[in-house]
């Protein structure tokens, strides 16, 4: 069993913790010396990079649709702040550091978030929908993540399509997405809401020369201490477009648990 937390045994006492570590949160980016990427650009970069949209609306998620909706309205709302930011040469995006005041006039409705292993109600929920779908995008371009945390529980089964691993969850004064930018080309964040999707495109003001494809290998679901856990790595191949010589990257291992009922599962 982990350690109890003081705010599990006083609740209570929540608020102010999480005032306490948004002030650390915020001060320590201050001062490490990394340059944020905070411009919106009115006019659009010449080259798109990729590009990538999701439904908004689970209507199988077994939980009130209302939670859904806030969670439409949440994207539309942090995507105000987001939306044609530029990531210039060495600069680092991160979600929170662009994201951080926008509820400063309208406040976030209430959604589903991931906390503590369930899934429970919490102002602002749904957001990790939208840092998710940014993740995705960005590892098919040549930023660089220098911080990204994976959920703890895999809540729903992945769609046929998708590759394990490759999520990114949020939570302001603890968790962030970050990615630097080492290259001399500027990139752009454009996000639209097309027939009740999320889409996100990346722009670039300059021809890249390579492309990426994301993928598994040692896909691995196993039972411990009466749970059920899924182990994979997660590969970047860059494949050059001129002469489309392929060089594969291994990024990282994935370990989740497995929070739905899987076929020969307990």
């Amino acid at each position: 069993m982990g350690r109890i937390r003081l705010t599990q045994v006083f609740p209570f006492l929540i608020p102010l913790r999480q005032k306490q570590r948004k002030l650390f949160f915020y001060s320590k980016m201050k001062f490490d010396n990394n340059d944020y990427a905070i411009e919106l650009q009115n006019g659009f970069l010449k080259y798109q990079i990729y590009q990538s949209e999701e439904k908004m609306i689970n209507e199988t998620s077994g939980y009130d649709l209302e939670y859904q909706y806030n969670k439409v309205y949440n994207l539309k709302l942090a995507a105000q702040v987001l939306n044609r930011l530029v990531i210039k040469p060495n600069e680092t995006f991160s979600f929170w550091n662009i994201m951080r005041n926008a509820d400063k006039d309208i406040p976030f409705k209430n959604g589903l978030n991931l906390v503590d292993g369930k899934i429970k109600e919490s102002y602002g929920g749904g957001l990790c929908q939208l840092s998710n779908l940014l993740y995705w995008v960005f590892l098919h371009s040549p930023l660089t993540a220098i911080e990204r945390s994976a959920h703890e529980v895999e809540s729903f089964p992945h769609q046929d399509d998708k590759i394990y691993g490759t999520d990114a969850t949020v939570s302001e004064g603890w968790l962030d997405l970050k990615m630097f930018n080492s290259t001399n080309a500027t990139f752009q964040i454009l996000i639209d809401f097309p027939d009740d999707n999320i889409r996100i495109r990346l722009l670039s003001n300059l021809q890249q020369d390579s492309m990426y494809q994301i993928y598994n290998t040692d896909n691995i679901v196993y039972q411990e201490n009466n749970k059920h856990y899924r182990k994979v790595s997660v590969w970047k191949s860059q494949i050059n477009l001129f002469n489309k010589r392929k060089t594969d990257h291994f990024l990282y291992t994935d370990k989740v648990e497995i929070g739905y009922k899987i076929e020969g599962g307990s």
